[in-house]
């Protein structure tokens, strides 16, 4: 079956957003374009890493063209996007490896999402070599979620996925891990409950 490239060129919207309660959320990438909706489903670390890789690729842009690339400093408020994810989410698949580079031609950022690859063998080498192949595979590859961004489209990307990763459960004051409404066993208090 050949490789299922699921592409946005001029995505309408582009955001990472979740479904559940705080402790219990499922986080997504979406991007929608002409009627068209593709879902991803990811890691709260994979959307945190993504968001502030972004920020950063944006930054190094704009430092190597002496600021000259239509990149904004920070997201610019009328492209901020606080709205749900549009429903209803349908999983394409689960995302396993993401890759993101400027295409200076063009002056866009590419993000590309991958789905997550499985694969049986005998030792750890043979493994890693046998994954780096397919993956490599245009034609018989995972599923792969590409869009393409201009540098506002990426630094409100990038803000509203720090938002939604940060809107979760609060940390505890004391060892930082999150607070159930019910509170935690804090493993600073010596194993006593802290409560919210």
């Amino acid at each position: 079956m050949p490789r299922q490239v699921f592409f946005y060129e001029h995505p309408e919207r582009f955001v990472a957003g979740t479904v559940g309660q705080p402790g219990q959320r499922t986080f997504f990438l979406q991007a929608t374009a002409l009627g068209r909706t593709t879902s991803v489903a990811l890691e709260k670390t994979q959307v945190a890493a993504l968001a502030e890789r972004v920020d950063e690729l944006l930054d190094e842009v704009v430092r190597r063209t002496g600021g000259n690339a239509p990149v904004p400093a920070v997201a610019p408020s009328e492209m901020l996007d606080a709205g749900p994810l549009e429903v209803p989410v349908e999983e394409e698949f689960r995302v396993g490896t993401m890759a993101l580079a400027w295409d200076g031609t063009h002056e866009r950022m590419v993000i590309e999402a991958q789905a997550l690859v499985e694969l049986a063998g005998e030792d750890e080498e043979d493994l890693e070599a046998a994954e780096e192949e397919l993956l490599q595979d245009d034609e018989n590859g995972p599923p792969l979620l590409r869009v393409l961004l201009t540098g506002a489209q990426a630094r409100s990307f990038a803000k509203r996925a720090l938002d939604v990763v940060s809107a979760g459960r609060p940390p505890c004051p004391l060892c930082s891990l999150p607070l159930d409404p019910e509170g935690h066993v804090c493993p600073r208090q010596n194993g006593y409950r802290r409560s919210a």
